[in-house]
C-alpha cells in the first residue's frame, strides 16, 4: 500500500490557484491608520455608527415621500381589462370586451398635508443627522481625554522613578562611604518600590484608556509625541440663549420631530376615508353573430364610507407623538441650559487651577533644585529630600492634571454648545 506525501505548502498552494482560476484576487490584510487627534478619532467613531449608514437610506426614502406628494393621483393609476363571452354554454356569438383606468383621488386637503410630513420628515432626518454625531462626538471626547490623561499619567510615573531610583544610588553610595545609616538607604529603595508601584497602576490605566478609544474608533490610537495635549479652540458663547435653540444639533433635532408629529396630525384630520376612485372605461360589444359591434364609455366615481374608530385612533396616535416631543423638547432645552452652565463654570475653574499648578510646579522645582544641592553637601537630610521630591512629583502631576482637564473643559464646553470635533 503506497501513502502520498503531501508537502505543507501545497493546500495554500492549491487554495491560491483556484483562487486565481476563478478570477478572485488574493486579500491582502488592510490596516487602518492610527488615531492621534480628537478630529481623527470622531471621524473614524462616526463612519461606525449605524446612523452614519441608516440615515443616507431614511432620506432617500423622505425624499421618494416627497415625490409621492407630488404626482396628481393618489395611489397609482391601476388598469382593469375584462371580457365577457357565452361560447362555453351558447356560443351565440354575444361578446363584450371592456378597458378602463382607475384613478385614486385625493381628499381634500390631503395632497398639501402629506407634502408637508414628507418636508418635515426631510428636515427631522437631517436634524437626527446631526444629533446623532454630537452624541458620538460627546462619547469620542470622553475616551479621548481620559485616555490623554492616562498617558500623561504613565510620563510623570515615569520620571517619578527614574527620579528615585537617581536618588536610591546616590544614597548607596553615601552609604558605602559611611555618610548615611543603612535605614536611610532603606528608604530610598522603598520610594523606589512605591514608584515602580504608581507605574504598574499608570500603564493599566492607559491599557484600559487605550482599549475604550479603540473600540470606539475602530483603530490603533498612536503614541502622543507631545507633552501637551492639543486644545481645541475656545468658543465663543452664545449672548442670547434663543439663538442656542436655533443652532444646537439636538433641541433642532426634537423641533424636527415636533414639526413632523403635527404635521402627521394634520393629515390625520383630513384622512377621514379611503381616498376615492374615478373610474374611466370603454366597452365594446354585441348581442350575437351577424350583428354591429356597439361602443359605450362608462364614467363612475367610488366613494368609501368612514371608518370613525380607525380615524379617532390615528389622530390619537398622532396627537400622543406631538404631545410627547413637545414635552421631550422642553426637558432637552433644560437640560442644556443646565450643561452650558456647568461647562462655563468648569472651563472658567480648570483655567484658574492651570495657573496655580504652573505656579506650584516652578516652585517645587526650584525647592527641589535647592534641597538636592544641600543633600549632596551633606546639608539636608534624606526624610528632607524625600518629602521634597515627593513634593515636586505630585506638582509636575497636578500641573499634567490640569493642562488636560482644562483641554477636556474646553472640549465638553464646545459640547454643550453644539459644536464637532476641530
Amino acid at each position: 500500500m503506497f501513502h502520498r506525501i503531501c508537502p505543507p505548502w501545497l493546500p495554500g498552494a492549491l487554495i491560491a490557484l483556484a483562487a486565481c482560476s476563478a478570477g478572485a484576487q488574493p486579500l491582502a490584510p488592510v490596516s487602518a491608520p492610527p488615531v492621534s487627534t480628537l478630529k481623527q478619532a470622531f471621524d473614524a467613531a462616526w463612519l461606525r455608527q449605524p446612523e452614519a449608514r441608516s440615515l443616507p437610506l431614511q432620506e432617500e426614502a423622505a425624499l421618494a415621500r416627497r415625490h409621492s406628494a407630488d404626482r396628481w393621483t393618489a395611489e397609482p393609476p391601476a388598469i382593469e381589462l375584462s371580457g365577457k363571452t357565452d361560447q362555453i354554454d351558447r356560443n351565440t356569438g354575444s361578446r363584450e370586451y371592456q378597458a378602463g383606468i382607475a384613478l385614486p383621488l385625493w381628499l381634500p386637503g390631503e395632497r398639501a398635508a402629506a407634502g408637508a410630513l414628507a418636508d418635515a420628515e426631510l428636515q427631522a432626518t437631517r436634524h437626527r443627522q446631526q444629533a446623532a454625531q454630537l452624541r458620538t462626538a460627546a462619547a469620542v471626547r470622553d475616551a479621548y481625554w481620559t485616555w490623554q490623561a492616562a498617558h500623561a499619567g504613565v510620563g510623570l510615573e515615569q520620571a517619578r522613578l527614574a527620579n528615585a531610583r537617581q536618588l536610591a544610588v546616590d544614597v548607596a553610595r553615601r552609604v558605602r562611604a559611611g555618610e548615611l545609616a543603612r535605614a536611610d538607604q532603606h528608604q530610598a529603595e522603598g520610594a523606589v518600590a512605591s514608584a515602580e508601584a504608581a507605574l504598574a497602576e499608570a500603564h493599566s490605566t492607559l491599557v484600559a484608556a487605550r482599549s475604550s478609544l479603540r473600540a470606539l474608533t475602530g483603530q490603533p490610537v498612536a503614541t502622543p509625541t507631545d507633552d501637551v495635549p492639543p486644545i481645541e479652540p475656545e468658543p465663543t458663547l452664545p449672548t442670547d440663549v434663543s439663538a442656542l435653540e436655533e443652532t444646537h444639533p439636538l433641541l433642532s433635532e426634537w423641533q424636527a420631530r415636533t414639526e413632523r408629529a403635527r404635521r402627521a396630525l394634520a393629515l390625520a384630520a383630513v384622512q377621514t376615508r379611503a381616498n376615492p376612485e374615478l373610474n374611466l372605461a370603454t366597452t365594446r360589444e354585441r348581442g350575437a353573430y351577424g350583428e354591429n359591434w356597439t361602443h359605450t364609455v362608462t364614467v363612475g366615481l367610488r366613494l368609501p364610507f368612514g371608518d370613525d374608530a380607525r380615524n379617532r385612533a390615528r389622530i390619537a396616535d398622532a396627537s400622543a407623538e406631538a404631545v410627547e416631543a413637545e414635552v421631550q423638547l422642553a426637558v432637552e432645552h433644560d437640560r442644556l441650559l443646565a450643561e452650558l452652565d456647568t461647562a462655563r463654570h468648569r472651563a472658567e475653574t480648570a483655567r484658574l487651577q492651570l495657573e496655580a499648578a504652573e505656579r506650584r510646579a516652578r516652585l517645587a522645582a526650584e525647592s527641589r533644585a535647592f534641597f538636592d544641592k544641600a543633600f549632596r553637601l551633606g546639608e539636608a537630610d534624606l526624610p528632607t529630600r524625600l518629602r521634597i521630591e515627593l513634593e515636586a512629583s505630585e506638582a509636575e502631576r497636578q500641573l499634567a492634571r490640569s493642562r488636560i482637564q482644562l483641554a477636556a473643559a474646553r472640549s465638553a464646553l464646545r459640547q454643550a454648545i453644539g459644536l464637532l470635533p476641530e
